[in-house]
């Protein structure tokens, strides 16, 4: 049923650009409303429970229920909404849209705004900034797919929520030690699936990143995944003289190639997986 329910997403996020399907699922103001009421109210641990718990408890005896209803045919449509509804936010390549225009002819200022813009990164130097960026596009494309679908596979459609609820948490919680707990909490979850891509990277980018980049990193707790999946990222992709200009845009384009043949492998392996049966 999970191969099912991937295609069906795939399938959707196509017909996304025409027909807005995502506009209709992830509605996000119960959520709101529910961290109104309770942030202020409750410490640390008590508001997770509220605010990632009681969702995960409601959505956990839906699925419970509709086991025994119709067979379990029931739960497809069920799983699909919920890992809709846990996909990012951001559509990556839309906000990018207008920062490439820009450092592709050459226009800085116009790239700096846009960046500030669209993408929430201040500026720095050129190299600094076009770092951020590039950390962006992986990172963005990690936590608004990749990981969720890695989570809904692995254990199911309660972890998939699991993760984008407390992404909530870690970008929306008033109180600073709630985003911090989040943030640790959530630091677990990204702890195995940024490896399993930055792994990816690797098999379909270039085998000897495996050994010159991740591997001396792959059980270290404390290296962020957003910093491991662009080491990774860019020892995968062809080497480029300058980042400057057309050969920056080039960098990004690679990149993108990068998550999508990354995103291929794995749709392979689970039909395969499908196919046999496993």
């Amino acid at each position: 049923m999970s191969f099912l329910v991937l295609l069906l997403v795939v399938a959707l996020l196509l017909v996304e650009k025409i027909f807005d399907v995502l506009h209709w699922v992830q509605r996000d103001d119960w959520w709101l409303n529910l961290q109104q009421r309770v942030e202020y109210r409750n410490g640390v641990w008590g508001s997770l429970l509220w605010l990632v718990g009681l969702p995960l408890l409601v959505v956990g005896l839906l699925l419970w229920q509709l086991e025994i209803v119709a067979y379990g045919w029931l739960l497809v449509p069920v799983h699909l909404v919920i890992l809709l509804y846990s996909l990012g936010r951001n559509d990556v390549g839309a906000r990018l849209g207008a920062f490439c225009e820009a450092w592709n002819r050459g226009d800085e200022e116009a790239a700096y705004l846009a960046a500030r813009r669209d993408l929430n990164l201040e500026g720095g130097n050129e190299r600094q900034l076009f770092e951020r960026v590039q950390t962006y596009l992986l990172w963005q494309s990690y936590q608004s797919f990749f990981a969720v679908v890695f989570w809904y596979v692995l254990l199911g459609p309660l972890a998939a929520l699991a993760y984008r609820l407390l992404d909530f948490i870690e970008q929306q919680g008033r109180s600073a030690a709630l985003r911090e707990q989040a943030a640790q909490l959530r630091h677990a979850f990204d702890w195995l699936s940024a490896r399993v891509l930055a792994l990816t990277f690797a098999i379909v980018g270039n085998l000897a990143t495996f050994k010159r980049v991740l591997a001396p990193r792959l059980l270290d707790w404390e290296v962020p995944a957003d910093r491991l999946l662009l080491r990774v990222g860019l020892f995968s992709v062809a080497p480029v003289d300058t980042v400057q200009g057309e050969q920056g845009t080039d960098r990004l384009d690679d990149l993108w190639a990068l998550l999508v043949r990354s995103g291929l492998f794995w749709y392979a392996c689970l039909g395969l997986w499908a196919i046999l049966g496993f």
